[in-house]
């Protein structure tokens, strides 16, 4: 599972002020008071702004059809030395339509608006690329939004053709069928300890000296060289999950950079939580996100059969998981993969109906609906084993991990007492920081004083389990000036572009006009999905699967 918030590798942070749209001073002039990272990002910047992004037709590997276009921007491996080795990230953009509505149709008249600059995305992660955001702009929900904007998408440092970081063979990672013991033994905890000691040196082969270089600082610095590519004086910003964090983490960092920003389901930015405790807190959330799915199941028994209580529902599953141990579906879908996929059922509830269809299906003895939905897809294995790798170093970059197995083995063994759906699972992901090999940093104190930061957006759904409420709160707090929209009543992770019209009408209002809501603005929550007793893969479009690229943070 895709762990929540991200580190900071700052022991002192102040605020970068100087523009970098001038020129840095020349013979290596300092900057008073500043670090030599800071200084690196300056010098980054300015050169960034002065060669832009040449645009131009996308290649083929981006899977990008027109109006989309691509390009690339230089930024430094490590900002202490600007001048050093530098990486290239891929950017991908439609440009503002300038125009609403469509003559003729629906009865809407065509409104001319002007352009407001770039609206930059990042879907979260660690390790998601948003090269795919563009073409949201062809999508009811964001019409008006990319007639004002220029829609820009990303792949971060590390991820996709950005300098890709691997930590062990493609097919290695994805190899199935496998196990998810709710309850490990002791000699099953040996072999994951084992292996994540293994994968913790596969990506310091891999990467050599460039792996202490993944961070969210580093994300947050090679932001603001892409606005100055872009360029943008100001940066207009929505990141979701694990983009929230160094999306406030910018915040902090360039306060007199920032246009507008949007924090969609937002990781709690406190120190103390970075990362190991915020990944307890998302296992003991998606326990409750469970019992959701559960008793949605269970309200629709006459369609899934599956039980007319959450005890019931969980019967099934757990005679389901059971036959996958002895006799794995397809011969690839064993119980860590029925795992992986009722995890999305966590994440997004237009899943809902599709797992809930599937574990009906192979009680009947038909197995196929689980084989479509859970067995390893080989065209995905590299991106898969990419995104995770990029997880992993900025995860353990970023922040201080226990590195006693012992502490690991109380917390989650207690947790999972309490929280037994996801929490092994989770452990699992991270155990490769308890054996990180490269310098670990310290969590940014991330805050803003009042007046130092525009209005920004923080948008939350109540029952979120990959990045639980409180975050959000957390995040207001620490952000002054900020609103908070909270979506009462649901889980969905990621809510800005969904099928909650009165949480759109808060975003639209806000890129378009700067406008943030009254405070405790609430959206009441969206609708149920529907039952279906068929397989209904078209629940979301391959546009909406791209744009919301499975279970990152």
């Amino acid at each position: 599972m895709r762990a929540v918030a991200k580190y900071g590798a700052l022991a002192t942070l102040g605020s970068l002020v100087l523009s970098t749209l001038t020129v840095a001073p020349a013979g290596g002039a300092d900057f008073a008071g500043a670090s030599s990272e800071e200084r690196g990002t300056v010098v980054a910047a300015q050169r960034a702004a002065a060669a832009g992004i040449a645009f131009r037709s996308c290649s083929k590997a981006e899977m990008l059809p027109a109006p989309v276009t691509c390009g690339t921007v230089e930024v430094p491996l490590d900002y202490a030395r600007p001048d050093g080795e530098r990486i290239r990230l891929t950017v991908s953009r439609v440009k503002a339509s300038g125009k609403t509505g469509a003559a003729g149709g629906e009865g809407k008249a065509v409104e001319t608006v002007q352009r407001q600059g770039a609206l930059v995305y990042n879907p979260g992660g660690p390790g998601a690329s948003s090269m795919a955001f563009p073409m949201a702009a062809a999508l009811p929900e964001w019409k008006r939004i990319a007639a004002a904007y220029d829609i820009v998408g990303y792949a971060p440092r590390g991820v996709g053709r950005s300098a890709p970081l691997s930590c062990q063979n493609a097919a290695d990672y994805g190899k199935a069928p496998t196990l998810a013991p709710t309850y490990p033994s002791e000699s099953y905890k040996r072999e994951r300890v084992s292996r994540a000691k293994a994968y913790a040196q596969g990506c310091a082969r891999s990467a050599g000296p460039a792996l202490r270089h993944y961070t969210s600082l580093n994300n947050a610095r090679d932001l603001d060289v892409l606005r100055a590519a872009l360029g943008e004086k100001k940066l207009t910003f929505m990141g979701a999950s694990y983009g929230t964090y160094f999306g406030a983490l910018y915040a902090s960092l360039f306060p007199s950079h920032v246009r507008r920003m949007v924090f969609d389901s937002a990781v709690n930015p406190d120190p103390d939580q970075i990362w190991y405790r915020n990944n307890l807190d998302q296992s003991l959330a998606f326990e409750r996100r469970w019992a959701d799915f559960r008793a949605w199941v269970a309200k629709h028994e006459a369609t899934y059969g599956l039980g007319a209580t959450p005890e019931e529902v969980q019967h099934s599953y757990e005679r389901v998981r059971a036959s996958l141990a002895h006799h794995p579906a397809g011969g690839k879908v064993g119980p860590g993969q029925l795992h992986a996929a009722m995890l999305g059922a966590g994440y997004y509830d237009d899943y809902w109906a599709m797992r809930a269809t599937a574990l009906s299906e192979f009680l009947k003895g038909n197995t196929k609906p689980l084989v479509d939905q859970a067995s390893p897809q080989p065209a995905a294995a590299f991106d898969n084993e990419n995104s995770n790798a990029v997880y992993t170093a900025v995860e353990c970059n970023d922040a201080p991990w226990p590195t006693d197995w012992k502490v690991w083995d109380r917390d989650n063994t207690e947790l999972a007492t309490r929280a037994p759906f996801e929490t092994w699972d989770n452990a699992w992901m991270n155990l490769p920081c308890a054996f990180w090999p490269a310098p670990r940093q310290r969590p940014a104190d991330i805050r803003t004083e009042a007046g130092e930061l525009p209005p920004t957006l923080i948008l939350a759904a109540e029952r979120d389990a990959a990045t639980p409420y409180p975050g959000a709160q957390e995040l207001q707090r620490r952000l002054s000036g900020s609103a908070l929209v909270t979506e009462r009543g649901a889980g969905t992770h990621g809510i800005a572009g969904g099928p909650n019209a009165c949480v759109n009408d808060h975003v639209e209002a806000y890129l378009l006009t700067g406008k943030t809501p009254v405070p405790g603005a609430e959206c009441a929550p969206h609708a149920e999905p529907n039952a279906v007793s068929l397989e209904r893969d078209d629940t979301r479009s391959e546009l909406h699967r791209r744009l919301n690229p499975g279970t990152q943070l």
